[in-house]
């Protein structure tokens, strides 16, 4: 880490103000973003991913953006590529780094490193993926529930590439991935960049009414012709970039197997789920719970004090 430039990381659920916050620190430092959304490396996944506009990209210039096609596999080992990548050109330039998202995975990634793991077997995958197609992703997950029953619970039984990785990892060394994981613990693993963590994570009723009106927003703004896009260009589920939350709904309308408005409060629901998730993640995964320092709302974090734990001060 000697030498490494200082990071400010902003976390927090869905809907809290992150963009906003993280835009307002980089016009007052000179800084530049990374985003850490695993959905907003999707090309012409826009609306619906909450991505910055071109307008805000103009004012403040935003990386890791637009980067694979939505049948494209973006991973979170790539994603350190790009960030490190991203985090050295702009401190030689001199610009401050500010880096803010919402998929935890990659921030815990991108300031402790990745379990590496062995490298993947081809003859592997391609027998589970065989067994998936023929008995279904859910066979997979109960294959795993009975080798890992902890990696199992921390996976979507629908998060088919995760399974198959989590079994290629046991078939591999005979031990679980969970033990792996165990072994590469957050709390002891020295971070990759000196960082000043902040959270942002207002009271649930305030939130749920950010995110209702957050959606109600992207309706408007055309979330609905931005499916009826990707669509046409052939993105369907069951593509993992088609189950984000907004995607998947809309997709099931634009199907035929829910009703308009039943989608859209399904979206409003699933947000709220995952907001309430995303905390939680926060608090226990990224670093020391005391590491990261929460506000109730993007006003209220002191930005002078970024602005000089920034510049060294």
């Amino acid at each position: 880490m000697a030498g490494a430039p200082r990071l400010v990381v902003i976390v927090g659920p869905t809907g809290a103000g992150k963009t906003r916050l993280a835009i307002a620190l980089a016009e007052r430092t000179g800084g530049e973003v990374i985003s850490a959304d695993s959905q907003q490396v999707y090309i012409g996944m826009d609306i619906g991913t909450g991505k910055v506009t071109a307008e805000e990209r103009a004012c403040v210039p935003h990386h890791v953006l637009d980067i694979v096609r939505p049948d494209e596999e973006m991973t979170a080992a790539r994603f350190i590529e790009l960030a490190d990548q991203a985090i050295a050109d702009m401190a030689a330039r001199g610009r401050t780094v500010i880096v803010c998202g919402g998929t935890g995975l990659y921030v815990r990634a991108l300031l402790l490193g990745l379990f590496a793991g062995p490298p993947a077997s081809p003859e592997i995958r391609a027998e589970l993926t065989e067994l998936a197609r023929a008995q279904g992703t859910a066979a997979l997950h109960a294959e795993l529930a009975r080798v890992d029953p902890a990696a199992a619970a921390k996976i979507d039984p629908n998060d088919e590439k995760r399974t198959i990785r989590a079994l290629e990892v046991f078939r591999l060394t005979g031990e679980p991935m969970s033990i792996h994981q165990a072994k590469h613990d957050h709390r002891s693993l020295p971070l990759r960049y000196p960082v000043r963590i902040v959270g942002v994570a207002p009271q649930r009723e305030a939130l749920y009414r950010a995110i209702d009106s957050r959606v109600d927003a992207m309706i408007e703004a055309g979330l609905e012709l931005e499916v009826a896009g990707l669509r046409a260009q052939g993105y369907l589920p069951p593509l993992r970039s088609q189950q984000a939350i907004g995607y998947a709904e809309l997709h099931d309308a634009a199907a035929g197997t829910v009703e308009r408005a039943r989608a859209i409060e399904l979206i409003k629901r699933n947000s709220r789920h995952y907001a309430r998730r995303q905390v939680s993640w926060y608090r226990g995964q990224i670093a020391q719970p005391e590491s990261i320092r929460w506000y109730p709302d993007p006003g209220a974090v002191d930005l002078v004090d970024l602005e000089r734990y920034l510049a060294g001060l």
